[in-house]
């Protein structure tokens, strides 16, 4: 019976060394020359009218106000239907299963995601609001990179 709760003993101390070596950080190391903002809208299917504002305000934050950045590729615009098999991937990583609002923020190949999905709903049927929100947000985020 000794020999029984040392082996358990032993066992369980593994297990939990093994669980703890894991990193749990949600950074991830890219391309150390990438330094970029990625801005994913993600959506289901079927879509609401605030889901649909949410996508045409986004869109014309950046047009507006980013037009340079996104030529330039500084700024990249995703739109993506958690609902295909193909965004699967995509989608785990944001934990995204239906509407949200990501800026994915790369900086020297490291990222840094920022949910903006409370205040998409909150702002999204506001154009004014929405956009100088979401312009502000992204430029402070452009001062960083």
């Amino acid at each position: 019976m000794k020999l029984v709760k040392t082996l358990c003993v032993i066992v369980l101390g593994i297990m939990f060394m093994s669980c703890n070596s894991q990193d749990k950080s949600s950074k991830k190391i890219l391309n150390t020359s990438i330094s970029k903002i990625e801005v994913l809208d993600f959506h289901a299917t079927h879509r609401c009218m605030t889901c649909n504002a949410i996508e045409a305000n986004t869109k014309y934050t950046l047009n507006t106000y980013f037009k340079e950045a996104l030529s330039k590729g500084k700024i990249t615009f995703q739109v993506v239907n958690v609902d295909k098999k193909e965004n699967e991937k995509i989608a785990k990583k944001f934990q995204a299963s239906s509407t949200a609002l990501f800026l994915n923020v790369i900086k020297n190949g490291e990222e840094k995601q920022i949910d903006l999905t409370e205040f998409a709903f909150l702002n999204g049927n506001n154009k004014e609001v929405f956009s100088k929100k979401l312009k502000a947000k992204i430029d402070a985020e452009l001062k960083n990179i």
